[in-house]
């Protein structure tokens, strides 16, 4: 349940973002898009996965808030299958007693996570925080003259927002992983712990026990094709925090 409260304060925000709210909850669904609207957004509800994959076909959403537990697909399988051809930004709503499906829903390629119960004005913060660090990225349009950072023989596309292997294949990447491997290119050889790199991809300190950066830095490797014990990339520093090793050139696009 969403606890009580649902007065805010109306305040400058993207215009008119249209947030999709996936949650079998009528009440939270009902209590959600009320609270959005009169914040300034436009809402779309569904209650199930048939009811989201419908509705991406018939609108453009700025962003998902998706509950974890769902009838049929759950939040989870229906974050993997998104994210399979999909940038779409996510926020997954999830149990506060259960840690592992909040790591789950990271390594999905979810944007963010909020435990449940929640309070509006949180989830609200957090869409605000996770639209501003998407709309700041380079809109996939030919008139940009977007750039490409290339290392290791990989190609990070500022512009489509996805990695080329040396093979010229391309990886999809979450809007997280995105940002963080951007961050990773634009400070080489630099090491950055848990903190900065935080800070520097969602705009936020961390708590003692969150593990998201170590979860997408998971992700990265895998997608790098690395040695989790062995990475010669984005390496680890005992005690230290995380350093991309290696040259990094930026190049326009081609």
């Amino acid at each position: 349940m969403v606890s009580a409260g649902l007065q805010g304060i109306i305040s400058v925000m993207e215009p008119s973002s249209t947030i999709l709210i996936v949650d079998d909850d009528r009440e939270i669904r009902t209590l959600l898009a009320d609270y959005l609207e009169t914040n300034g957004y436009r809402p779309l509800c569904a209650a199930d996965g048939v009811a989201m994959w419908k509705m991406l076909d018939e609108a453009r959403p700025d962003l998902i808030v998706l509950d974890l537990n769902l009838p049929g697909e759950d939040g989870l399988t229906l974050c993997r299958k998104l994210r399979a051809n999909s940038t779409l930004p996510v926020i997954m709503l999830t149990a506060r007693s259960e840690p592992l499906d909040r790591i789950l829903g990271l390594e999905m390629g979810a944007d963010d996570y909020l435990p449940k119960p929640f309070e509006p004005r949180e989830l609200l913060a957090r869409i605000r925080s996770v639209l501003r660090r998407s709309h700041a990225m380079p809109s996939n349009s030919a008139a940009d003259k977007a750039q490409q950072m290339r290392f290791s023989g990989w190609t990070l596309d500022l512009t489509a927002r996805h990695l080329l292997n040396p093979d010229g294949l391309v990886i999809m990447l979450s809007g997280a992983e995105f940002r963080l491997l951007k961050v990773f290119l634009e400070h080489p050889n630099r090491v950055l712990n848990r903190d900065q790199l935080l800070n520097l991809t969602q705009g936020r300190d961390a708590d003692p026990f969150d593990r998201s950066i170590d979860i997408q830095i998971s992700r990265l490797r895998q997608k790098l094709g690395e040695d989790a014990r062995l990475p010669q990339i984005i390496k680890t520093v005992r005690n230290g925090g995380y350093v991309l090793a290696g040259q990094v050139s930026v190049e326009p696009s081609a």
